[in-house]
């Protein structure tokens, strides 16, 4: 840990003393302008910076598309793009002294006119995939660091949209119009991909802290339902984010430091004669700070984690592009009840009966082909390799307390076992063909196809029979399969106002011969006039369970094993929506959705109960599926409504809420809420800078979540004491509900511009008030006391106050200007 500092206190004194040699502070903006379905270069487009005008700073596009404007003052500006035959855009842009910015922009060819069609700015939040009509947002880098309590996570960003809701404060699962968070699919540049998250539980999607590195990727989508036919495989949401490329230019360096790690990020060319550049990224956790500092996280353990990124870009001839990319990361954390010597101690992440030693892999790298054949004609592929693993050991602790009250450590031995590692190969290749002279047609037509290896093994010791030498094995599983899903899309604009899409999406899973042979996909969207729009959408969607569940296995009588569940079906869900914007107001949108959506083929169990995979997903626990079969049923339907202003005159807001329903039906026929059934949510959350002098900029953000508290059951007493872990009464089950759940949160930082160089320190107040919110019930009975077992059912709490400071530096190395 010293190491460390001292490395960053050299490294931050060698960039201070690199800048004194720096001569100006002003910036470079450049980028690429293309055609946003083609992606082939726009020759002459106007690139003008709107909020520079004392400069009249401006350029055109060469043919190959790209531009260039030196001299452009620090700060915010907007940028107008525009050519004739194409939608005009408007871009906002922040330029600092630490990098340059570099742009890569689409625009929309206007079907109906033959000058330049004017956009309001109020189009901002739109999303990158054409292809959406409906439940669609673009977010960005900057959007990810400006909100209080995001921590840099797309994840935790997107839960202050409308809909979202996270789950536990201590991770970033989320759960989108009270859906499983299972149902959430993560993508990157086409292809899906492990949960990309530290200390995932297997089937997951979420986790503590997010591998995905914020200052990698370029301008992202998030969908919340009715998602175009490209996307497969979820019934919830979509992240479906874009990697941005190195500098070709000159070499950039970036350091920070903080509670949640110490990070360096390199990019710069390769060759600067073809244009090819690297990005390169590495972080590892400093967790050992929050002890020093006596800051609870829940557990007196000490998470270590680290991860890396890379992509390297190859320009081709003839308008082709070769880049290759990696990321990945590793963690685990040693919960020792046995050296806990406090009664009242209770670990957030663990069980007091045990140590547990928990570890988790996740990697992902690949190659990306894109061209732009012809003015029409796109083509993309993606082939990349993803592996991920989760093992834990876990020791049972016997232990008693003495005299003073204390824990005595008396025994320890093997309890319980696991580790779980599937490795992919994935392709995804696309093509997209602009179809007519003006562009009113868009034809894409693509596959993802996916081979898997899967390895799941599991024991752990016959407890209950007393038999504490013998194991009982839960999965023992080496296998393989595949996962093919073709899909066509079409997008025609019927006239100036009316735009429509169609597509079909087939998905087939190999390992149950599963085949979805149908599942429509279509939107529609029509502005009104200038300012209003209204548009709809429907689709149905189909999603295999988690691929450990498949494989659970229980002993029969006579001593065999029997895996009961590797014929489930695939869950669906039918997804209607029907939604209003307003951009009246300059950098101002309201926006509303209402939404139904039905749930089939649901696993439940085949003995009557209120047992349903709806209610998995969350949390740091794995499904352990009694033989189950595909006849659940779910609804989910409720109304959202946006209010934002767009970051303008030195500050934004963001207001979200959402009345919601989530309901389901287990075999027992009765319907009953799902675990996420909050019924409500609310967030508020809004900014300002302030400039200090001519280069330095203090931040301030706040953010206020009200939302209705989770659900919980009546514990079954003597089943839970039997089984040593939360059994409910099946009755009862999700029938009652906590409190609701209350957390503000502030953000406060500053930004310096010395010459080619930016220093931003930073700190977020999560839970500013030190709010007590209910996680949930918990089993957690006391060694050695003579309490009921009743007492032994407590509340677990969410995270207390917790405060993450930063610091970081952005610095160039200075280099010929290229044209």
């Amino acid at each position: 840990m010293q190491t460390v500092i001292r490395g960053l206190s050299l490294f931050s004194l060698g960039i201070l003393s690199f800048s004194i040699c720096a001569q100006e502070s002003v910036q470079v903006i450049r980028g690429k302008v293309v055609d946003k379905e083609s992606r082939f270069p726009i020759f002459g487009a106007t690139v003008y910076v709107l909020t520079d005008t004392t400069k009249n700073l401006g350029a055109s596009t060469i043919d190959d598309g790209t531009f260039r404007i030196e001299g452009v003052s620090l700060g915010r500006h907007q940028l107008r793009i525009s050519s004739m035959g194409f939608e005009k855009q408007v871009v906002p842009v922040e330029v600092t002294s630490g990098k340059e910015v570099i742009l890569n922009i689409g625009l929309e060819e206007a079907s109906f006119e033959i000058e330049e069609v004017v956009i309001s700015a109020g189009e901002k939040g739109s999303v990158r995939n054409d292809m959406v009509l409906v439940s669609g947002r673009e977010f960005s880098v900057e959007e990810s660091n400006r909100y209080a309590g995001s921590r840099s996570d797309p994840a935790r960003m997107a839960s202050n949209y409308a809909g979202v809701q996270g789950t536990d404060d201590s991770r970033n699962d989320i759960v989108v119009r009270g859906n499983s968070p299972f149902g959430v699919l993560w993508r990157v540049e086409g292809i899906d991909i492990p949960n990309p998250n530290h200390f995932a539980i297997a089937g997951s999607s979420g986790g503590p802290i997010s591998i995905v590195n914020n200052k990698t990727l370029s301008n992202s989508d998030f969908f919340t339902g009715a998602f175009p036919a490209e996307y497969g495989n979820s019934l919830s949401a979509v992240f479906d984010l874009k990697l941005r490329n190195g500098n070709n230019e000159k070499h950039e360096f970036s350091g920070q430091f903080g509670l949640f790690g110490a990070e360096v990020l390199a990019e710069g060319p390769l060759s600067k004669e073809s244009g090819s550049s690297y990005l390169a990224t590495y972080r590892y956790a400093t967790f050992e700070i929050f002890d020093a500092l006596g800051i609870n996280l829940g557990t007196n353990a000490t998470p270590k984690y680290q991860d890396a990124f890379f992509k390297f870009n190859f320009p081709l001839k003839k308008g082709g592009n070769l880049a290759l990319f990696g990321m990945g990361g590793n963690s685990n954390i040693d919960i020792l009840i046995s050296n806990q010597k406090d009664p009242s101690e209770v670990d957030l992440y663990g069980d007091n009966d045990r140590d547990q030693l928990f570890g988790t892999t996740m990697g992902v790298g690949g190659a990306i082909y894109t061209k732009a054949l012809n003015e029409k004609t796109f083509i993309k592929s993606t082939t990349a390799i993803s592996f991920d693993d989760q093992s834990s050991v876990h020791n049972y602790v016997a232990r008693h307390v003495d005299k003073l009250g204390n824990f005595v450590l008396d025994s320890t031995y093997p309890f319980m076992r696991y580790s779980y590692t599937q490795t992919r190969f994935t392709n995804s290749t696309m093509l997209n063909r602009k179809i007519g002279t003006k562009g009113r047609t868009s034809l894409r037509v693509g596959m993802n196809s996916e081979f898997f290896m899967q390895s799941y093994h599991d024991s752990i010791i016959r407890y209950q029979e007393k038999l504490f030498d013998q194991w009982r094995i839960r999965w023992n599983f080496d296998g393989n399969g595949a996962l093919i899903q073709p899909y066509a899309q079409v997008k025609h604009k019927i006239n100036e106002r009316l735009t429509a899409n169609f597509g079909w999406h087939l998905q087939y899973f190999s390992p149950t011969n599963s085949l979805s042979w149908l599942e429509p996909r279509a939107g529609l969207r029509f502005n009104m006039d200038e300012f209003n729009t209204i548009s709809a959408g429907i689709g149905m969607h189909s999603q295999t369970q988690p691929s450990y569940a498949y494989h659970y296995q229980e002993q029969a009588a006579d001593g065999t094993y029997q895996a009961y569940n590797r014929n489930m079906g695939m869950s669906r869900s039918v997804h209607y929506i029907l939604g209003y914007d307003n951009t009246y107001f300059k950098n101002f949108r309201i926006r509303s959705e209402v939404y139904y959506q039905t749930l089939s083929n649901v696993p439940v169990t085949i003995a009557s109960s209120s047992y349903s995979l709806v209610n998995g997903g969350a949390g740091f626990t794995r499904l352990f599926p009694p033989p189950l079969k595909n006849t659940g049923t779910g609804t989910n339907y409720g109304i959202e409504l946006t209010l934002e202003k767009f970051f303008s005159k030195n500050y934004f807001f963001l207001v979200t809420g959402s009345l919601f329903d989530s309901k389901y039906k287990g075999s027992d026929g009765v319907e009953r809420n799902t675990n996420y059934n909050g019924n409500y949510a609310l967030n508020v959350l809004g900014g300002t800078e302030f400039k200090i002098r001519k280069s330095s900029v203090l931040n301030v953000g706040v953010k206020v979540t009200y939302a209705g508290g989770k659900r919980f059951g009546l514990p079954d007493i003597a089943a839970s004491d039997a089984e040593k872990e939360l059994i409910y009464q099946d009755s009862l089950f999700n029938h009652f509900q906590f409190d609701p759940y209350f957390r503000a949160d502030a953000k406060v930082g500053i930004k310096v511009n010395k010459k080619n160089l930016t220093h931003e320190v930073g700190i977020d107040l999560v839970n500013i008030f030190n709010t007590k919110n209910i996680l949930g019930l918990t089993y957690a009975p006391k060694p050695g006391t003579s309490s009921s077992a009743s007492d032994a059912i407590i509340k677990n709490y969410q995270l207390g106050f917790l405060p993450i400071f930063y610091y970081r530096v952005d610095f160039s190395f200075n280099g010929k200007k290229q044209r």
